[in-house]
C-alpha cells in the first residue's frame, strides 16, 4: 500500500505534461460558480426535497454530478486559496489560514489564464476574508472585479450584489475574439439569514433534511429552511448566467463548474474536518466535450479542479519544475470526457484537507489545527492540539477586559439560531449530546466509517477492530504531509500561530485556549 501511495504522490505533485484530447479543440470559456458555505447534500440533484436548485441540476444533467468532492479546507479563505493556486492550504503560508494575507509568489490560475490570452473577471466574493493588498498584490487573487451593479434583495441577509447583471457587464466588456474565465463568488448561503424566511416563503419544515449531528427540533428545521432560501438565491443568479450564455450561443463551449468553498454554516459542519465541513457539491458541464447525465463517484479535491482548468485551457503552470511553488493536483479532464458513470479512475484512492485558524476563537488567536484524509469508505482526522476547544473557548473577555458570559466564545461556529438553541437547551436530554459533540474537546485521532456514519458521530480510532485501517490512514497522511512540505509534519509546526490576523480579533483568558 505504501509503495503504491508513494508512486501516486509522486505522480500528483505536478500537473501532467501529457497532451489530452482537449488539446485538439478550441480552449473553452470557463464559468466557476462558488457558493459560500454549502454542504454536498443540499441540492435538488442530490435529492434534497426542501430545496430547488434548477441551475445546479441543469449543469449536472448537461455534464456530471460529482458525489465526492472535497474542499481544501472547511473555511473560506484557505479553501479558496487552495482552489486559486492548486496547492494545499498548508503549502501557502499566510494564505493557508483565515483572514491573513496572500503571498504574491503563489500564482493563481486567473493570472495564468489572463497571460495566456483569456478575458478574466469576477463578481462577489473572490479570495477572502484577508488582506491581499499587504502582500503587494494590485487586485484580488480572483482577478478583475465586476461588482458595480446592485439590487434590493427580497429578504435581509442576501447580498445587494446583482451578480448576474455584473456578469452581463463583463460579457459586454470582454474581447470577443478571446475565451473568458469568470468567477461568480456568491456571498450566499453565508450567514446571517433573515430568521423565518423559509417558512414565510412557503417551505415546509417537514422537507428540511436534518443531519444526524443536529437535534431534530422546530428551531433547527426553520434554520435549515432559511439556509435553503439563500442557496436558491445563488442558484437563481447562476440560472441567469447560463441563460445569457445559451442566448449568446456560447454555452456549449463553456466549462461550467459549480461548487462551494466549504460546508454548511451549522455546528459541527463549517470549520470542522467532518463530512459536512469539507464535502461540498460539485456539478460540471462542457457540452462540446462532456457526455451528459452522468454521476461520478471518483474522489476529487479542490487542487484537482485547478489542474483541470489549466489542462482544459491548455495552459502550463510555470512552476512545474519548482516543487516549492508547483501545483499539487491532478487533472480530472479524462473523467470529464469519459462516457462512464460511477468510479472511473481507480488511481486516486484518497484526498486530503486540513485547517488551521478559522475565526478568532481562542487566546492569542490560536487555531485548532487538523488534517484529514478521506477514502471511499473512511475519514481519518488528526487533531494536532486536542487540548484546545474545537469550536472556541467557552468564555471570552468583554471590551473592558472582564469575563463575558459562559458559552459566549464559540466563534468557530457562526452565530445562528441553531447555536443559540443548543446553548439555551444544553441540559435538555434531547439536545445535550448535540451540544457536547459540537463544542467539547476531541481526541488527537478520529476515524469514521462514512457510509454507515456520514454524520461522523462514532469515533472508531480506538476500536481494536479498526486498528489496521487507522494505522494505514495515519501512515498515509503522515507520508503525504511530509512529501508536500506541511510545516505541521516538519521542524516548525507552530509557524501557523505567527501569521497575523487582520480582522475581528477577540480577547480570551490565557488559560482558555
Amino acid at each position: 500500500m505504501i509503495t503504491r501511495f508513494l508512486l501516486l504522490a509522486a505522480l500528483t505533485i505536478g500537473i501532467s505534461r501529457n497532451t489530452t484530447p482537449a488539446a485538439e479543440h478550441t480552449p473553452p470559456n470557463i464559468l466557476i460558480a462558488i457558493a459560500d458555505d454549502q454542504s454536498w447534500q443540499d441540492t435538488g440533484a442530490a435529492g434534497c426535497v426542501g430545496i430547488r436548485t434548477p441551475a445546479f441540476d441543469r449543469v449536472a444533467r448537461s455534464g456530471a454530478l460529482f458525489l465526492n468532492c472535497f474542499a481544501g479546507s472547511p473555511g473560506c479563505s484557505p479553501s479558496r486559496a487552495a482552489l486559486l493556486t492548486g496547492r494545499h492550504h498548508w503549502q501557502l503560508r499566510q494564505a493557508g489560514t483565515h483572514a491573513s494575507s496572500f503571498p504574491a509568489e503563489y500564482v493563481t490560475f486567473p493570472d495564468l489564464l489572463e497571460k495566456a490570452g483569456y478575458n478574466i473577471g469576477f463578481t462577489g466574493k473572490g479570495w477572502g476574508p484577508g488582506n491581499w493588498k499587504i502582500s503587494g498584490r494590485t487586485r484580488n487573487p480572483a482577478g478583475r472585479e465586476f461588482s458595480t451593479r446592485t439590487l434590493n434583495p427580497p429578504q435581509t441577509g442576501l447580498s445587494q450584489n446583482d451578480y448576474a447583471s455584473n456578469f452581463d457587464d463583463f460579457m459586454a466588456a470582454r474581447d470577443r475574439s478571446k475565451p473568458f474565465l469568470f468567477w461568480f463568488g456568491a456571498h450566499e448561503p453565508h450567514r446571517a439569514y433573515q430568521a423565518g424566511a423559509g417558512i414565510r416563503l412557503g417551505k415546509n419544515p417537514a422537507d428540511a433534511f436534518v443531519p444526524s449531528f443536529l437535534p431534530d427540533t422546530p428551531e433547527v428545521r426553520s434554520d435549515l429552511l432559511d439556509y435553503y432560501t439563500e442557496i436558491e438565491w445563488f442558484d437563481q443568479h447562476l440560472s441567469r448566467m447560463l441563460n445569457r450564455l445559451d442566448e449568446a450561443g456560447e454555452l456549449d463551449n463553456t466549462l461550467v463548474i459549480v461548487t462551494a468553498d466549504n460546508g454548511m454554516p451549522f455546528p459541527r459542519a463549517k470549520a470542522n474536518l467532518y463530512e459536512s465541513g469539507i464535502h461540498v457539491p460539485l456539478a460540471i458541464s462542457w457540452p462540446n466535450r462532456m457526455p451528459g447525465n452522468r454521476s461520478v463517484e471518483d474522489l476529487v479535491g479542490f487542487i484537482d479542479l485547478t489542474a483541470t482548468i489549466l489542462d482544459a485551457a491548455r495552459v502550463t503552470h510555470p512552476a512545474l519544475d519548482h516543487p516549492s511553488l508547483a501545483p499539487a493536483g491532478r487533472s480530472i479532464l479524462p473523467i470529464l470526457i469519459s462516457t462512464q458513470s460511477g468510479r472511473i479512475d481507480g488511481d486516486q484512492t484518497m484526498v486530503f484537507s486540513g485547517r488551521e485558524r478559522h475565526s478568532s476563537s481562542r487566546w492569542n488567536n490560536f487555531g485548532y489545527p487538523g488534517r484529514a484524509v478521506r477514502t471511499a469508505d473512511y475519514l481519518y482526522i488528526r487533531n494536532f492540539h486536542p487540548e484546545r476547544w474545537p469550536a472556541g473557548a467557552p468564555q471570552k473577555l468583554n471590551a473592558n477586559g472582564a469575563p463575558g458570559p459562559m458559552h459566549g466564545g464559540y466563534h468557530d461556529i457562526d452565530a445562528c439560531p441553531t447555536l443559540t438553541h443548543l446553548i439555551a437547551q444544553r441540559d435538555a436530554p434531547n439536545v445535550r449530546p448535540f451540544f457536547q459533540s459540537a463544542v467539547s474537546k476531541r481526541p488527537g485521532e478520529e476515524l469514521f466509517q462514512i457510509r454507515e456514519d456520514p454524520g461522523c458521530l462514532r469515533n472508531l480510532a480506538a476500536d481494536p477492530k479498526f486498528q489496521e485501517v487507522r494505522n494505514r490512514l495515519r501512515d498515509s497522511l503522515d507520508l503525504y504531509l511530509k512529501s508536500t512540505g506541511d510545516p505541521r509534519a516538519g521542524d516548525d509546526p507552530e509557524v501557523w500561530e505567527s501569521y497575523p490576523r487582520y480582522s475581528a480579533i477577540r480577547a480570551f483568558p490565557p488559560q482558555s485556549e
